[in-house]
């Protein structure tokens, strides 16, 4: 009744369905006990201690404090909360098991603090270990990259509670070859995906949008304006790129989590009394609230946007857990206001939505992701074309550029003199 290639893609829909509502379950588990931590932390508590949450010394304490926290987990729990997060992409191989607790414990720790990361490299991390593990144990005969890539489609689609980021990532990732068209190869994800967006979507539904004016009118010159903004955001992004290892080594030279996170943690207070309490967390909430301020000045969203940078290059380089998509978006969105604001008759659609576009590109590397964020944040169906176009000097600009990761130097061979 079927064709093989349809008996193949059947008999892996039902566990693509399974990992991605799993995966799904594991985002919203992690991110409802994060924000009951992170209300104790930043609401319950000072209430309780009669202390002004927006004090100074509050601000710095707990950033300072969650810095030890995340250092005593890495230092002290087994598997060293996984591999450093500066040398890892948002899909890589599956961590041990031993390290899961671990770094589901420093993620928390960083949510609930302030600390300037998402949540999409450890969760991704999480769910492409259990799905592997699980995987191996029960259908020993699929291959590993299987279970990985359905871990990560569903996370994706979870992430984003839709499957059209996973799909956008995937299709560059699986190529078609020989008797197998790209489409059989993305089933499977795409049925992870959707189940990870629909799972997510009987919690909540994730919406990154934010009420600008709205892109009515295509113009020419609004191409030209919006590569100089992708241009300026990517500038930006490759100054914090060249200071990411230099700072990778700082905080590496000290040798002890504790006192290397501990110090982190001191310089992300710093930079959250410079920027504001806009400044701290992931950035999903908070480029809204930005978005949302009616008296929001240049000199204002300038420093904002230098100190987020700062807080995610510090934070991605010392070792704290999480990802630098979610933080290069907020990035994106206090830049493009901010240029909107110094010229005004450029729309504020164009200049944040191409802001977005570069920052991501320098994070991620990523065109399909990049174009993904920009749209999700601003989307209008007017822009889709100018972004486009926008894309081709940005991609062209980051070609053969160094990548946001720290290389690990290759372990000697038996036979290496």
């Amino acid at each position: 009744m079927l064709h093989p290639r349809a008996t193949t893609m059947l008999t892996f829909a039902l566990p693509a369905i399974i990992i991605g509502s799993a995966a799904s379950l594991v985002l919203i588990l992690v991110m409802r006990v994060a924000a009951a931590l992170q209300n104790t932390l930043w609401s319950r508590l000072p209430a309780l201690l009669n202390v002004d949450v927006h004090s100074p010394w509050w601000t710095l304490g707990v950033l300072t404090l969650t810095g030890v926290a995340v250092g005593l987990i890495i230092r002290y729990m087994p598997g060293h909360a996984g591999p450093d997060p500066a040398t890892e992409s948002l899909i890589g191989l599956p961590i041990p098991l031993s390290a899961i607790p671990g770094l589901l414990l420093a993620l928390l720790a960083g949510l609930a603090g302030g600390v300037s990361l998402g949540p999409e490299n450890p969760i991704t991390a999480i769910n492409i270990a259990l799905a592997a593990a699980l995987g191996a144990r029960l259908l020993p005969k699929v291959p590993q990259v299987d279970w990985i890539i359905l871990a990560a489609a569903g996370t994706i689609g979870a992430l984003f509670g839709t499957p059209v980021a996973a799909a956008l990532v995937f299709s560059q990732m699986l190529a078609s070859s020989g008797d197998v068209p790209l489409w059989d190869r993305l089933f499977a994800p795409l049925m992870a995906a959707a189940a990870g967006a629909v799972t997510t979507q009987l919690f909540f539904t994730p919406d990154f949008s934010l009420q600008l004016a709205p892109y009515d009118v295509t113009r020419l010159a609004d191409i030209f304006s919006g590569a100089v903004v992708a241009l300026i955001a990517i500038a930006l992004g490759m100054a914090a790129l060249w200071c990411f290892p230099h700072l990778h080594r700082m905080f590496h030279s000290l040798k002890h989590p504790v006192l290397a996170l501990g110090l982190a943690g001191f310089l992300l207070g710093m930079l959250g009394l410079i920027g504001g309490d806009v400044t701290l967390f992931k950035g999903v909430d908070e480029m809204k609230r930005l978005a949302a301020g009616d008296d929001v000045t240049v000199s204002t969203l300038l420093i904002v946007t230098l100190t987020k940078l700062a807080a995610l290059v510090i934070a991605a380089a010392s070792g704290f857990r999480g990802g630098r998509i979610f933080p290069a978006v907020f990035i994106g969105v206090a830049l493009g206001l901010m240029l909107h604001q110094h010229v005004p008759a450029v729309p504020a659609a164009i200049t944040v939505s191409c802001a977005i576009m570069g920052l991501v590109l320098v994070v991620s590397r990523d065109g399909w992701l990049s174009l993904f964020m920009a749209a999700a944040v601003v989307p209008d169906l007017h822009l889709l074309p100018v972004l486009c176009m926008v894309m081709l000097p940005a991609w062209l600009i980051l070609a053969g550029k160094p990548l946001m990761l720290i290389s690990q130097p290759r372990p000697p061979r038996e036979h290496d003199e």
